[in-house]
């Protein structure tokens, strides 16, 4: 079975939920902290997808490139997303530090999928 169909699927399924909750059940006290919980949302949902569909453009779960692209979107996903849900739902910026790490890696997975080769 491939892992990345896997995670992703899962991932998705969280990213509709927080995207649900950010749109029906988000009280937050500006509407800033809002607005970084709905773009983790985006972000995971739309690496999720690629995630998921990682296997195919690589030419199967098992190789190199699609090992390093799935990783890096899994840390990604964790560190930026993760960051942005943890800001909008303290309403501290402090609790965003690893978004920056976590951007770095969904570059890294676009970019594995750009330059390394099958």
């Amino acid at each position: 079975m491939e892992w990345q169909r896997i995670l992703g699927g899962v991932s998705g399924a969280m990213s509709v939920a927080t995207g649900a909750y950010a749109a029906h059940g988000f009280r937050g006290k500006q509407e800033t902290y809002k607005t970084v919980f709905e773009t983790g949302s985006r972000y995971q949902l739309m690496h999720s997808v690629l995630l998921v569909a990682t296997p195919a453009i690589c030419g199967g779960s098992r190789n190199l490139k699609a090992k390093i692209a799935g990783s890096c979107f899994i840390a990604g996903m964790g560190l930026f997303s993760g960051s942005c849900y943890a800001v909008g739902l303290t309403e501290d910026r402090k609790n965003g530090k690893l978004a920056p790490f976590g951007g770095f890696c969904l570059m890294g997975g676009w970019l594995a999928l750009a330059f390394m080769r099958k």
